[in-house]
């Protein structure tokens, strides 16, 4: 008899540790970084795009930010971020049933197609081996993943940012 309070002294704090273990993983599940599109932005980018002239239209094709905007300057402390951030997706990569593998993350709808593109730190690379399907393009979704400061370039943009999503899911404030 004198040996079933120790035990009861010790199993406590056991099943105290196991229920914390099965909870902490929850909780920090919820409190995923969320990421906003002009931290990824430099103070002299931001000091720009605040100042900026009246966008001019050349041509037939999408109107044109300045030059100095679209150098792809980061902000190096938003490397290796690991968080989430919403944006639209102008695909790249493709399978045959439409599931969308490879795309850039911009912050508006009809970047890189309608209007000037984004500069390149507001344009995200993203590859999500697993792929998804979208109603359409005009659709917000929330991208999951370790933000990394890599530059892209294609023909539909360049991006100075990347990321390996772990998760895409439909927008939802």
């Amino acid at each position: 008899m004198m040996f079933a309070p120790a035990r009861s002294r010790f199993a406590l704090p056991s099943i105290t540790a196991l229920v914390l273990a099965l909870l902490l993983p929850a909780a920090s599940q919820a409190e995923t970084r969320e990421i906003d599109w002009l931290e990824l932005m430099p103070a002299e980018d931001l000091a720009l795009l605040e100042n900026m002239p009246e966008i001019e239209h050349e041509g037939d094709g999408p109107p044109l930010l300045p030059d100095e905007i679209m150098t792809g300057r980061v902000v190096p402390e938003m490397g290796d971020v690991e968080g989430r951030i919403p944006g639209f997706v102008v695909p790249l990569k493709t399978t045959e049933d439409m599931r969308i593998l490879e795309f850039f993350l911009v912050p508006y709808y009809g970047a890189c197609i309608h209007v000037p593109p984004p500069p390149p730190n507001q344009i995200i690379h993203v590859k999500y081996k697993e792929g998804f399907t979208l109603e359409a393009l005009y659709d917000p979704v929330w991208i999951e993943g370790k933000l990394v400061i890599d530059r892209t370039e294609n023909d539909i943009g360049t991006s100075s940012y990347s990321m390996v999503a772990t998760n895409v899911e439909p927008y939802t404030e």
